[in-house]
């Protein structure tokens, strides 16, 4: 609720709170649900400052605040949003991903804009083939469990600069937990979610074609 009324400019919990005390929902200025920009909320998460804890979600409350990124378009209000909780994305450089079966279709196309846009992709076993089946240019790079030189060693070679990966079942999640951390401990941005890469990709893509633009709420609102 608070993330909408800044998003809009209008104070949904002061209204809620009156409705309940007995006034009438008509007697309000109507919500404005038809806006020419996109607001997009990001978590913080504090996972730099525990080491050694696996940067995972879980049921638990990890978040320790939130940040909005505003903007036209959904893929620079994106870019905004991970800008501001601190996740810098890379305009080159080297692009892992490793994500289950059932995600591989959904970031293909996402693969393919990366090496439009000048990245190189490299991907572990069943990636790799399905992204070089498509047609898309990929390096193979072993698991941590296939021996060394492997994913983690490239990431801590500072040879990575963005990072796709999403698993399923719990071996699948506890295998990629040397990633997650060797990510976390050297600033790398991480997606887990097919979605959200996919996202990335298209914010990218965004910074790329024109400046990032600051302005104040009010000046949305009005």
């Amino acid at each position: 609720m608070p993330f909408v009324a800044k998003a809009i400019g209008q104070p949904v919990a002061k209204i809620a709170a009156r409705v309940m005390a007995g006034e009438k929902l008509n007697t309000f200025p109507p919500f404005r649900r038809k806006l020419d920009y996109m607001a997009v909320k990001e978590a913080v998460f504090p996972f730099a400052r525990f080491p050694g804890v696996d940067p995972v979600l879980s049921p638990e409350m990890k978040s320790t605040g939130e940040v909005m990124g505003l903007d036209k378009d959904f893929a620079t209000a994106f870019a905004k949003s991970q800008l501001g909780a601190g996740t810098i994305l890379p305009q080159g450089g080297v692009v892992f991903i490793s994500v289950k079966d059932t995600d591989k279709a959904v970031v293909l196309p996402a693969a393919r804009k990366l090496v439009d846009f000048g990245f190189k992709l490299i991907a572990t076993g069943g990636t790799a083939r399905f992204l070089a089946e498509s047609g898309v240019a990929v390096e193979r790079v072993n698991k941590v469990a296939e021996g060394r030189p492997h994913i983690v060693d490239r990431i801590v070679d500072g040879d990575v600069a963005l990072i796709v990966n999403t698993t399923e079942g719990w071996q699948s999640l506890k295998d990629s937990q040397s990633i997650r951390q060797a990510a976390l401990h050297n600033k790398v941005p991480y997606f887990t979610t097919a979605a959200a890469s996919v996202a990335a990709v298209e914010a990218i893509g965004a910074m790329r074609s024109s400046d990032l633009e600051v302005c104040p709420l009010q000046a949305y609102y009005s």
